[in-house]
């Protein structure tokens, strides 16, 4: 089986083979199935952020992150669709549907405006005809409890952030295409 950084389906580059390689943990979805098609909850028309589990994260994780990137958007820089950061190490699973402004039941989490200028998870919607796009759900492990990143932020300026502060990062991806 292809991974998401491998298929020939899709156009973009592997967003994450010009950083740092991390070690992975266990990442798992109850609504995700990696490589497959997403769910219509997981689409634009719905935006219904998906259940992801993990454990065995790296020694001296103080945090999380979680992160949704198209690295296929007919765009120079892809599009973020959700990104979210200081999630207490002691969270080790966030519900169906938790993805709202306000990280549903995570206190002390913060979510960013995505590029479809929403707080909080904004489902797959490539353009009609542009082909199948990857949506790459990661979480990433952090070295600090929290990251000096202002709310009103970019998702690009947390990416930066993590760069510096993650650990391990682990990804389940599933793919969309608008017909």
């Amino acid at each position: 089986m292809s991974t998401y950084a491998d298929d020939p389906r899709f156009p973009g580059p592997d967003p994450y083979a010009p950083l740092k390689d991390l070690p992975s943990f266990s990442l798992s979805s109850t609504d995700i199935r990696d490589g497959e098609q997403l769910a219509e909850e997981q689409t634009g028309a719905k935006s219904i952020s998906p259940q992801l589990s993990w454990s065995d994260l790296p020694e001296g994780t103080k945090s999380l992150a979680v992160t949704c990137f198209d690295p296929d958007a007919p765009t120079a820089s892809g599009f973020w669709h959700w990104a979210t950061f200081n999630i207490p190490v002691d969270v080790t699973e966030l519900p169906t549907g938790a993805g709202k402004e306000d990280l549903e039941g995570v206190p002390g989490a913060t979510t960013l405006v995505g590029d479809s200028g929403q707080r909080g998870f904004y489902g797959a919607e490539p353009p009609a005809g542009h082909g199948p796009h990857r949506y790459l759900f990661a979480v990433h492990a952090v070295d600090v409890e929290k990251l000096d990143v202002p709310a009103d932020a970019t998702p690009t300026v947390l990416g930066f952030n993590l760069y510096f502060h993650a650990l391990g990062r682990a990804i389940v991806w599933g793919w969309y295409e608008n017909k």
